[in-house]
């Protein structure tokens, strides 16, 4: 890592905020890392731990439900690389690899229209702050140099969104309102399954994911009528996410 490796990066970030007429953030390196890296898309989550995390920044809707995937199938590049704290690169989601890694997350990436994701943690030492994740229409490795670029970028959205959660930034790591909206909708209606099921927060979450699952709707959508009384999940449903952990 040069010193004019990270001076240019700076630069790119500091741009995407001179634009905005903003403070520079993390979501500011959301926004670069994509010409920069020469990536499709990318989306950029805040988080505590190993935890799923709150979604912060997307640059296009297919970032966005790449995003929403992980979280209602429970597996994919972002969890991994969060849990492990090493990037989890797929160049190319037609190949076997991937389809073994998250079995259920690549086709359905895959049809959303990616075609490869490489998802980086947004870690100091043992500190996890959260993940920067990109996409590629095209399958095809990140080169060295982009690789490198990606890491510096990953690091830049640490350093930005720790300083955010020091300031108490609006929302986890100051995401956009309706981002934060999304989240926390998920987050009322696991509250209002512990109680319409008698279950921990862990079961009701994982209920809700699975009823989004086996009928093939958004997590967010199927949330936001849970709040809003429109769908009332049944006590006993034989519904399953398969050999999910």
């Amino acid at each position: 890592m040069t010193e004019g490796r990270l001076g240019r990066i700076w630069r790119q970030v500091a741009e995407q905020a001179a634009g905005r007429s903003g403070q520079v953030s993390a979501g500011d390196v959301c926004a670069a890392v994509v010409p920069g890296v020469q990536v499709t898309g990318a989306w950029l989550s805040a988080a505590r731990g190993a935890e799923a995390g709150h979604l912060m920044r997307v640059t296009n809707d297919v970032s966005e439900r790449l995003a929403e995937l992980q979280l209602t199938l429970g597996e994919g590049p972002s969890l991994d690389a969060s849990a492990s704290g090493n990037p989890a690169l797929a160049s190319d989601l037609a190949d076997g690899e991937a389809g073994f890694r998250w079995p259920a997350f690549t086709p359905a990436a895959y049809a959303v229209g990616a075609a490869a994701v490489f998802a980086f943690p947004l870690a100091i030492g043992a500190i996890r702050a959260g993940v920067l994740g990109l996409y590629r229409d095209r399958a095809g490795p990140l080169s060295d140099f982009q690789l490198g670029d990606a890491l510096v970028f990953a690091d830049t959205a640490t350093l930005l969104l720790l300083d955010a959660q020091e300031r108490a930034a609006t929302g986890p790591g100051g995401q956009p309102a309706g981002l934060a909206l999304h989240r926390a909708e998920i987050d009322q209606a696991t509250g209002m399954l512990t109680e319409q099921l008698g279950v921990s927060i862990t079961d009701a979450f994982t209920r809700l994911r699975a009823y989004a699952y086996a009928n093939d709707l958004r997590l967010a959508d199927v949330a936001r009528d849970i709040v809003g009384h429109r769908l009332r999940l049944p006590p006993d449903p034989d519904l399953s996410l398969g050999d999910e952990p």
